[in-house]
């Protein structure tokens, strides 16, 4: 005869756990406030400082400025020629333009790789103003280009003042070949940067940057026909590297063409329509 099982207690609920609520009256130790534009720079500086790119990048414009300039400076020492009216600051111009490339790279991938990463999307959460974080890119990229530009072209031209036997520059000479360099290659950067903002692609952009800065200059030493003399002449007046020399009072051309500061407007007023179209892609587009 078998004994008949137990019964069984009744399964119960358990009871669900209660929400935590804060204490009335408390204060969090952490002050909260609303988030400003020197909070993105701050956060845009902790990142550009801390990536290899820039170490990299800057560092070979750093040392293309320095040794080219030196080396042209004590090529011209040794051959003991006469500079005649070639201004001795313009020695500094082959640097500069090779350093641009790197100004260029720099430019792009300071918004570029964020989007290539997926970074954009934490970039976007912690400050939601997209206007605020590419003014933020912005303005620490092109300070930090222009302050490190400026140091290394007054390095370079009194390293070639002090070696060459030549003609002594002018103030105005010396204004256009430190500051005004600094001036147009950063606003260049800034130029590459809003490019890395409309394509969202680092190759791709700094590929199109270098196409900008070298293909003009390139297509007008092709063009053979007489009949295209006029379009040649326009696309060396205009290309990057002339508009840079001009800087140094040695434009390759010897009539008409942008002087003293005007390549630097030129640059000013297309890098302000790249960056409006830059924002509003950043508006309109989603990460």
């Amino acid at each position: 005869m078998t004994t008949p099982p137990a019964p069984q207690a009744p399964y119960q609920q358990p009871a669900p756990q209660q929400a935590y609520q804060q204490p009335q009256g408390y204060v969090s130790p952490i002050p909260v406030r609303r988030a400003t534009l020197g909070d993105a720079i701050a956060s845009e500086w902790t990142k550009i400082r801390s990536v290899r790119s820039t170490m990299w990048t800057l560092g070979i414009m750093t040392a293309l400025l320095l040794v080219i300039g030196v080396l042209a400076a004590v090529a011209v020492s040794a051959s003991d020629s006469d500079m005649g009216d070639t201004p001795v600051l313009s020695l500094g111009f082959f640097g500069v333009l090779l350093g641009t490339i790197c100004v260029i790279t720099l430019g792009v991938m300071t918004i570029a790789s964020e989007y290539g990463t997926g970074m954009i999307r934490t970039t976007l959460t912690a400050c939601p103003s997209r206007g605020r974080v590419l003014g933020a890119k912005a303005l620490v990229f092109f300070l930090l280009t222009f302050v490190l530009t400026t140091v290394m072209t007054s390095v370079v031209a009194l390293i070639q003042s002090s070696m060459l036997d030549a003609a002594s520059p002018s103030g105005e000479e010396w204004l256009r070949a430190t500051v005004g360099v600094a001036l147009y290659v950063a606003t260049l950067g800034l130029l590459a940067l809003a490019v890395g903002a409309l394509i969202r692609h680092s190759a791709g952009a700094i590929t199109l940057m270098i196409g900008v800065v070298l293909l003009p200059l390139v297509l007008a030493i092709f063009m053979f026909a007489s009949s295209l003399a006029t379009l040649q002449e326009k696309l060396l007046e205009y290309s990057i590297p002339n508009q840079l020399s001009v800087f140094y009072d040695n434009s390759v051309t010897s009539s008409g063409g942008p002087t003293g500061w005007q390549p630097l407007w030129l640059l000013l007023g297309v890098t302000a329509v790249a960056m409006g179209g830059a924002y509003l892609s950043m508006n309109r587009r989603d990460v």
